[in-house]
């Protein structure tokens, strides 16, 4: 799904030229892995690099939907191997590492996508411990425990590893967000940690952090309806731009000026949220 962008998109979210000979060139025979595969950006990138001859291993849930892009794919040039699996779940995830490791041609790129979104009150997450564990889970712990395994097969390939992240991580902490924030801000915090002795073995690696997505994970928020959101078709051209250019990051022009304001933001929001609790407790 294609989104049209409103006037304040364009200005916020610049179109991208992407060279698709270069593309094809980096990426010709090569085996690509995508988690998160079955919707939004994960989806769009692999139509988007549905023309080039390329193994794409798409990992998702929704293993049915995944069958049906497979269809669509491979009528054009790429091939596709379709893993349904909840990479939270140890068995599913064993499997799908037992299949990778299994692949005749190793392992060129993987594109770290999947992922899992909560806006809840702390105060409505005191019964709620799961929210923790399971944003941990697939946040934070999946992508760990996938990337530990894949890594000496990336280092055969001189590979690349491409996390698609979140501007939140880069921002002050905001309430509600707590079990997202930690999560994601977590892996990041990994992933730059990891990625100048992944660079000394040859394996290029890449943060993209994003704004708001028009995807599905975005819905069950109405208050996100009406607030610039990028195209998941744009996000994975942005991906696709920085598997030839070997871009170590991305974020938007405009992120320095959110930073600042999630400072300035923050402060305000805590004179509220303590106003109004003051105010419950008289």
């Amino acid at each position: 799904m294609i989104h049209k962008y409103n006037l304040l998109e364009r200005f916020l979210f610049p179109a991208v030229f992407l060279n698709k000979e270069m593309l094809r060139s980096s990426l010709q025979g090569k085996t690509i892995l995508i988690t998160g595969a079955s919707s939004g950006i994960g989806e769009q990138l692999a139509y988007l690099l549905k023309d080039i001859h390329v193994q794409m291993i798409l990992v998702a849930r929704r293993e049915e939907k995944l069958l049906s892009m497979k269809d669509e794919i491979e009528a054009a040039a790429a091939k596709v191997s379709v893993f349904g699996a909840d990479l939270r779940n140890k068995a599913e995830m064993e499997d799908l590492l037992a299949f990778i490791h299994k692949l005749p041609d190793g392992l060129d790129l993987v594109v770290n996508n999947a992922g899992l979104s909560i806006r809840r009150s702390i105060f409505h997450s005191l019964d709620r411990y799961h929210d923790f564990t399971r944003t941990m889970a697939i946040n934070y712990f999946a992508p760990v425990q996938l990337l530990l395994s894949v890594i000496p097969l990336l280092e055969k390939k001189q590979g690349q590893i491409i996390n698609v992240s979140t501007i939140n991580v880069m921002l002050q902490p905001f309430p509600n967000w707590a079990a997202y924030q930690a999560s994601k801000s977590a892996f990041d915090t990994w992933f730059r940690s990891a990625a100048p002795e992944l660079h000394a073995r040859g394996i290029s690696t890449t943060s993209i952090y994003l704004p708001l997505v028009k995807t599905p994970m975005i819905l069950p928020t109405t208050a996100y309806e009406k607030m610039p959101a990028m195209c998941p078709n744009h996000v994975a051209k942005i991906i696709c731009k920085t598997i030839y250019t070997k871009r170590k990051r991305y974020q938007p022009w405009w992120v320095i000026f959110g930073q600042l304001a999630s400072v300035f933001c923050r402060g305000i929001l805590e004179r509220v949220i303590e106003i109004s609790l003051s105010k419950r407790g008289k």
